[in-house]
Formats: C-alpha cells, sequence, structure tokens
C-alpha cells in the first residue's frame, strides 16, 4: 500500500485534501490521471447499466427532505458503537476494534473468561468465532482486556455509546432543531422516492431500474486504508424494482451480472470473491445480501453490495410521507409495491481496487542487454487514464512536428500524452508507470513513409501501424 500511495502522488492520481494545512482526515483530491480513471471506471459502470432499455437513470439532490432519513431508518438505525481512550483521547468504532484483535490477544481473552471451555487449543476458526460472540454478549468485558491500538494503554476504554454516522447541518439562516438537515449517506433514497416520477416519465413497466452516480458522506469514526473507508465517497447505484415473487430470480441475474462486470474489466477471479451476509447480520430492510470483496493488500473487503431490499422502501416512503408508492400493472389490473433488487457500488473502492489490481514490478529488459525493474499499471485500456503516449525518437529532422501533428489528430477522440523529453526507454517507463496502453514513436522511417512504431505497453511488443491508419487500429483494440 505504501508503494500504491507514493506512486498516486507522485504520478498525479490522488492527493491528501487540504495537504498544505496539514491535510483533513478521510479526505482525497483526486489529480489529472486519477479524475481521468476515475470518470472513466463511472462512464464504463454507466454504459453497462443503461444500455438496457429498462433501466433510467437520474441524479437526486444531495439534501433532502429531514422525514426522508426518519422514513429510511437511518436517523433511528444508522449508527456505530463508538468507544474512546480516557488516555490519549483516539476513538475508535467498537467492532472494528474487534475485528482488528489479534489471534493471540483473543486467545487470551477467551481463556481468561473461561478457562475450562479454552485452556485446550483452539482453532483459529473457533477463536474467531467465540470471541465474537462474547464481544456480543459482553462486550464490556472484552474491553477490558484489550490495549489502545493509540497509546498501548490497558483497560482505558470508555463504554460503548452509539454515534450517529450522517453529517447534519442547517437549511436557512435559523440553526434550529426545525431546519436540520442532512448531507445524504447514500444515493439511494433518492431514487426510492422518485420510483414513480421515473416510471411514468420513463413509460417503464415493472421490472425496470433505476441507475444513479453521486457523493455520499458518512462521518465515520475511524478512516483507514487510503480511499476503503472515507468520509466523502462515491456511489454508483442501481435500484431495480421487481414483482414480488420474482424477486429471488432477479437477485440472482444481478449478482451474476455485477461479478462479470468486474473481470470483464480485467479484475482477476482469485482476488474476487461473494460474501454472504448471515441471517443475524442481514440489515433491516434485507431478506438477502451478498457482497463482492477484494483482496486488497490489507485483506478482503467489500467493493459493491447486491441485495434484495423487500418492499421496505417504498413501504416506508408511503407511510411517513402519505403518498402511495404502489405501482399499476396494467396487464394484470392489479396494484402492488414493488420488491427492491439493488447494486450498489463504491465508485471510490472500485478506483482503489483497480488501482492494486493494475499495479505490477516485474523485470523489463535494458537497450543494453541487461534487465532493470520496471513498474507498470496494467489497466484495461478502457479504463487507462491515457490511451496513447507519442514520441519523437529525437529531436530533430522534422520528427517533432510530425509526432506533434498525429498526438493531435488522436487527441480529439483519444486521451493523449506528448512526450520528448530524455530517451525513449525512460518515456515508456513513464508511460507504464501510468498505464498507458501504447506508445507511439516517430522515427527516420515515418519521414520516409508515414509509419509509426507502436509498443505495448504489457507485452512490450512493438510493430509498425501506417499513421492514418492509427485511430482504428487503437479504437479497435481499446474495444
Amino acid at each position: 500500500m505504501e508503494k500504491l500511495v507514493s506512486l498516486c502522488k507522485r504520478r498525479g492520481f490522488v492527493f491528501q485534501s487540504s495537504e498544505i494545512y496539514g491535510g483533513l482526515n478521510g479526505a482525497w483530491d483526486y489529480g489529472p490521471l486519477g479524475v481521468e480513471l476515475l470518470r472513466n471506471i463511472k462512464q464504463e459502470w454507466w454504459g453497462e447499466m443503461t444500455r438496457r432499455t429498462n433501466v433510467e437513470g437520474i441524479d437526486s439532490a444531495i439534501l433532502m427532505h429531514p422525514r426522508v432519513w426518519e422514513a429510511s431508518g437511518h436517523v433511528e438505525n444508522f449508527t456505530d458503537p463508538m468507544v474512546d481512550c480516557r488516555q490519549c483521547k483516539a476513538r475508535f468504532r467498537l467492532d472494528i476494534l474487534f475485528e482488528e484483535t489479534s489471534l493471540k490477544k483473543r486467545k487470551e481473552v477467551l481463556r481468561a473468561a473461561d478457562p475450562e471451555k479454552f485452556g485446550g487449543q483452539l482453532t483459529e476458526e473457533t477463536v474467531a468465532a467465540e470471541f465474537m460472540a462474547l464481544a456480543d454478549r459482553d462486550p464490556a468485558a472484552v474491553l477490558t482486556s484489550l490495549s489502545c491500538p493509540g497509546c498501548g494503554n490497558r483497560d482505558t476504554f470508555t463504554e460503548a455509546r452509539k454515534f450517529n454516522l450522517m453529517f447534519k447541518t442547517f437549511v436557512g439562516p435559523v440553526e434550529d432543531s426545525g431546519n436540520v438537515v442532512y448531507l445524504r449517506p447514500e444515493t439511494a433514497q433518492g431514487i426510492f422516492v422518485n420510483f414513480l416520477n421515473v416510471q411514468s416519465a420513463g413509460r417503464q413497466k415493472v421490472p425496470f431500474g433505476i441507475a444513479q452516480i453521486g457523493k455520499a458522506f458518512r462521518n465515520e469514526i475511524n478512516t483507514k486504508n487510503f480511499l476503503f473507508r472515507t468520509r466523502e465517497f462515491e456511489q454508483m447505484e442501481m435500484q431495480f424494482f421487481v414483482k414480488p415473487g420474482s424477486d429471488d430470480e432477479w437477485f440472482e441475474y444481478w449478482r451474476n451480472e455485477r461479478m462479470n462486470w468486474f473481470t470483464g474489466l480485467g479484475m482477476s477471479k482469485d482476488t474476487l470473491r461473494w460474501h454472504r451476509h448471515a441471517p443475524d447480520k442481514l440489515a433491516h430492510y434485507a431478506k438477502d445480501a451478498y457482497d463482492i470483496e477484494y483482496l486488497f493488500p490489507f485483506g478482503w473487503g467489500e467493493v459493491e453490495g447486491v441485495h434484495n431490499r423487500t418492499d421496505f422502501d417504498l413501504t416506508r416512503h408511503e407511510e411517513y410521507s402519505g403518498k402511495s408508492m404502489k405501482y399499476f400493472d396494467e396487464a394484470a389490473k392489479e396494484k402492488f409495491t414493488p420488491y427492491i433488487i439493488e447494486t450498489s457500488a463504491g465508485a471510490s473502492r472500485s478506483f482503489m481496487a483497480f488501482l492494486v489490481n493494475a499495479y505490477h514490478e516485474e523485470e523489463a529488459p535494458t537497450a543494453e542487454g541487461g534487465s532493470e525493474k520496471r513498474v507498470v499499471m496494467k489497466f484495461h485500456p478502457r479504463l487507462a487514464p491515457v490511451k496513447a503516449a507519442v514520441f519523437p525518437l529525437v529531436n530533430r529532422d522534422g520528427m517533432p512536428e510530425a509526432a506533434r501533428a498525429i498526438e493531435e489528430a488522436l487527441r480529439g477522440r483519444l486521451a493523449t500524452f506528448y512526450d520528448d523529453s530524455g530517451a525513449v526507454g525512460r518515456r515508456y517507463r513513464r508511460q507504464d508507470e501510468i498505464g498507458t496502453p501504447w506508445c507511439i514513436t516517430v522515427d527516420t522511417q515515418t519521414l520516409a513513409d508515414r509509419s509509426v512504431t507502436v509498443r505495448e505497453r504489457d507485452s512490450m511488443v512493438q510493430e509498425r501501424v501506417a499513421s492514418e491508419k492509427l485511430l482504428s487500429y487503437l479504437t479497435d483494440k481499446i474495444g
């Protein structure tokens, strides 16, 4: 992770927010390459969703009526247990504190709690299950046995208390309870309250979906692991409305579609897995729920959730608003409240997963016949921030002018980069490090027959291509 974070800053993918003032924890800025990669990820997701005739798009407001969040359960349920260290004043989410407790410490806690039951040899699976069960039953007893990760002192934690993760603000000039609004903690509710508006305007029939990409905000107790848990992030959500009774079939359909999207953009199946939520861990609205998890350097982490939300959301908004949220089926002449199959991906987390997936260190041959380490970002061509770089072999004999003309011709259709600084080998390495799939070199042969050398990033194989065919050559490769 340290190498990746360093590369992100050095090459302009991601910067710490407000860095000149010491930074703001849990907030990040996307640099010139980062904003292009993020945009490409969002475009791929948007195209994947809206290419279907039964999925419509929407862009709902970040600020919504506060009753929306009462109906959704966020005011009541969107909380995390929090503890503070009395010594160093550090603050921790209780569940994460327990999850990150070492195996050795977990065994110590279990043996102290019940020496007879846990005195012998224990498997890792037994320790994990029994420790979390004890933490659920008696969190205070477990806390007294743990040391603070910040200062190392033991038995210094306060009692756990609930902490609502929504950012609160006020509408208008008076800051009182009557003017409270929240920055949305998810984009889904803007879809639910517009269900009938979109259905009517789009003349859609159930089953159909509504897709949205937008910012969400959560006042996380602890942010960590670079972009994985932040306070400001983007979501890519699609809510699919189905007739009750068909929900299980659609749930499996969308699980398959969403996993295929990640693998279709170059992610290895070995680094992806499904995690099913246990029945006693399901959210209050869910009938069934799976997460797509990616194997990050720090371990498995969720990048997308696929949930069967039943009719909970529409029923609650009907109850709290007093407005019918039922759908009328013309063919069957019946009204019903649709079930909702949710696909909710983190754009920021997907960005981070694609970064990790692309990062490779490998040996590459040098012009002198030796080898050197090269860092190469093996992005899928459709995600790569820069599609092609154009070089003059040397800065004379008309090569710069020819290279400039080629780069300008491509730039209108593809993201390109012009580089005439240093040896060509060094230029290749710079482009490898930002994931550019193809490097185009103008040389003496170009001046004679207008062909150029095209070097492919991953294989480093070179071939001659006529300059007038470059655009079609590259677009065919990108797909």
